[in-house]
């Protein structure tokens, strides 16, 4: 049998093992939302008035906000698995127009005395713990299914790994926070959300170098 012959009936006889690599990272964000929502409901908790806040304006911008930046940063993680993936960063434009118009909306309708108390709120210390703790578990599912990718930028994927990660625990820590304040939002829930980002970068260069 001639080497080319072989090699044929080799690569048609051979099956791939396990998961696929896009099918092991779809599960994980699959996963990811379950994840937080279960620490949502047996830990951290639905906020008491979570009926009545739904029809506030600042809430819906809040969720808002880390909804479309939960959808931006998975297609951003999808992305950065691929060897060629070019990154589509025009998706964060959705999340950053609308925080800066709750931004606006909080300027405008606010006076200057109580700019500092809302950017405070009451609950920043446990906003920067809360979101990275409920990010944890779907972060290192994501990073396990980059394992069997093929990333190009191993501390890129694990960064984006880290947004889609906090993102989606930002979103369901909205709906135990009380603070609504677009000022709040932008700052405590950016530092989280930053800090976990990195995180995922400190990682990914780590775990998923090839």
């Amino acid at each position: 049998m001639k080497t080319e012959d072989l090699i044929a009936a080799l690569a048609r006889d051979a099956k791939p093992a396990g998961l696929a690599p896009s099918r092991r990272l779809m599960l994980a964000l699959a996963s990811a939302p379950i994840m937080a929502f279960a620490l949502l409901i047996l830990v951290v908790k639905p906020r008491a008035d979570l009926a009545a806040a739904a029809g506030s304006m600042l809430f819906e911008l809040k969720i808002l906000f880390v909804a479309t930046l939960a959808v931006a940063a998975i297609a951003l993680v999808r992305a950065a698995a691929r060897p060629d993936g070019a990154l589509p960063r025009a998706l964060m434009v959705v999340p950053a127009l609308v925080l800066l118009f709750g931004l606006g909306h909080e300027i405008a309708t606010q006076p200057a005395s109580l700019y500092m108390s809302r950017l405070v709120g009451r609950s920043w210390q446990l906003c920067l713990l809360a979101i990275p703790f409920m990010a944890a578990g779907p972060l290192a599912a994501l990073l396990f299914a980059l394992r069997s990718a093929a990333p190009a930028d191993p501390a890129r994927a694990g960064a984006m790994a880290g947004l889609a990660a906090a993102a989606i625990a930002a979103l369901f820590y909205g709906l135990h926070c009380t603070d609504d304040s677009p000022f709040f939002v932008a700052t405590w829930y950016s530092v989280a959300i930053g800090a976990t980002t990195a995180a995922g970068a400190l990682l990914g260069r780590r775990l998923l170098a090839w």
